[in-house]
């Protein structure tokens, strides 16, 4: 067997049905004007997750842009949001990660965030060059090994070519000149508010968890099934 599943594509609309610790959790947004509907979104706890470190990215990268603010005021800020984040990552993935054993997924990511933020204070108030220099890239390597081990762990080819294009981008980063933090911010910001919208390729099987009640282990069986027909139906 493959380790990617070439009949899935790589990225799709949401499907309507969603597995049972997907479908817990989950925030609809609707907006209406009168009987048309205007805008229609679903998002998981895993979706809210991207949205977040989405918008805790753009604060420290278009903050370390444009802001007249010193470093050591922003490591320090930077370093309680990022925590504040990794705190809800496990609280809001917890359940998702532990039906389908990645826990360990969880804890790389977590470890990247934590590890790239003590790096940079080290740099801030220690004042190591070469780390100063290079936040911008450090923070694209952390990003794209993230993705590289998310690939791995749900066998998807969409956050392998994530990886790849947060690589691309360090090669591309000193022809941008001053606006290396702006330029990152959006790749890293642009990357993570994608995945949230939409449904990214993954082959994981379909595992019994005794956790699940025998409704739901029914729900996800059936989940599972029609999401392998509407797959089927697109080729």
């Amino acid at each position: 067997m493959a380790f990617f599943n070439s009949t899935v594509p790589i990225f799709r609309r949401k499907p309507p049905v969603l597995d049972v610790q997907d479908a817990k959790g989950i925030v609809r947004i609707r907006l209406r004007i009168k009987q048309k509907t205007l805008f229609h979104r679903f998002y998981t706890r895993i979706d809210r997750v991207l949205m977040l470190w989405g918008l805790i990215s753009a604060i420290i990268f278009f903050t370390a842009q444009f802001s007249p603010i010193s470093w050591i005021a922003q490591a320090i800020a930077w370093s309680i949001l990022s925590l504040v984040g990794s705190i809800a990552t496990i609280v809001l993935t917890y359940v998702w990660v532990k039906a389908e054993r990645l826990r360990w997924l969880l804890y790389c990511w977590v470890g990247l965030m934590m590890g790239g933020v003590v790096l940079t204070n080290l740099g801030i108030f220690l004042g190591w060059g070469q780390i100063l220099l290079n936040l911008c890239n450090l923070w694209l390597i952390l990003m794209a090994v993230g993705y590289f081990f998310t690939s791995w762990g749900l066998r998807s080819r969409a956050f392998a070519i994530a990886g790849f294009f947060h690589l691309i981008g360090i090669i591309l980063l000193p022809a941008i000149g001053g606006s290396q933090f702006l330029i990152t911010g959006i790749l890293i910001v642009a990357t993570l508010f994608f995945f949230a919208e939409v449904q990214w390729d993954m082959s994981l099987p379909l595992k019994q968890n005794l956790r699940f009640s025998r409704h739901s282990q029914s729900f996800k069986q059936q989940s599972y099934t029609l999401r392998q027909l509407r797959q089927a139906s697109t080729y």
